[in-house]
């Protein structure tokens, strides 16, 4: 009898103890999350923020001049997406006020001019480009706010990634941007499309040129299971300026 006593008497210390520590142990963890997390800008591996000007290195007819009706070369489309690029009609796209077909997420940034980047917040980027007067804005962190209806632009969801050397340390790493939800639009002026089921990867790595410019370079990954027979990845290039003086946003133009 007294046996069983002292055994219920040591269960309920036991019990008495696990209610004791963890509300201690949870107290302790809450007082170590009391901490802010750190924000995109806080973390951000290198500084993509200021004026950037395009450098066309590449696919300059295809980019500097909006290319003749029927010249896709290059692009990896389906059977459909020839038969709707031979259709082009900037009038028409004028006429239905769609002159910004060619100046959505996966266009725009083909196409000359300057782009502006700064930081609209602490955990999102915002980039203003001066070919059509558009803006893309970078989200980083949860979700919120993504929009019910497709824009030209998208919703844009952004991370930095960076990797290990072989001596433990990190080294400069890439700004990887997801841009879902886009109105149908253009590849190319000249009215080749892509589909608003286009998922659109966008990898920028900062490197310094051998003269000492900054420079910006961008691969895009464009998928789109109507379009495309495959993944079409294009390259482009900026250079950081520090005379804003040419900085003059334009309007969408179809032609």
């Amino acid at each position: 009898m007294k046996y069983e006593i002292v055994r219920r008497q040591s269960a309920l210390l036991a019990v008495a103890l696990c209610l004791i520590f963890p509300v201690s142990t949870h107290a302790q963890r809450g007082q170590r999350g009391a901490q802010a997390p750190q924000t995109a800008k806080a973390t951000a591996p290198f500084d993509i923020t200021g004026t950037w000007v395009s450098v066309i290195t590449e696919d300059w007819k295809y980019r500097m001049v909006t290319p003749r009706k029927g010249d896709y070369d290059g692009v990896p489309g389906t059977v459909e997406a020839f038969r709707t690029a031979n259709a082009w009609d900037p009038a028409k796209d004028e006429a239905a006020g769609e002159q910004c077909k060619g100046y959505g997420a996966v266009g725009v940034m083909r196409l000359p001019g300057y782009l502006r980047i700064s930081w609209q917040d602490d955990n999102t980027l915002k980039m203003e480009l001066t070919a059509g007067t558009q803006t893309r804005v970078f989200h980083f962190g949860p979700q919120e706010g993504r929009a019910s209806e497709p824009t030209w632009q998208g919703y844009s969801t952004a991370q930095w990634e960076s990797a290990i050397t072989g001596r433990g340390e990190p080294r400069k790493g890439d700004l990887k941007v997801i841009t879902t939800q886009l109105r149908a639009g253009y590849s190319r002026k000249n009215g080749v499309p892509y589909s608003a089921n286009t998922n659109l990867a966008e990898y920028y790595h900062l490197m310094a040129g051998p003269n000492g410019d900054t420079l910006l370079t961008l691969i895009s990954e464009i998928r789109d299971p109507q379009y495309l027979s495959e993944t079409w990845v294009v390259s482009s290039h900026f250079k950081k300026v520090s005379d804003t003086s040419r900085w003059n946003p334009e309007p969408c133009s179809a032609r």
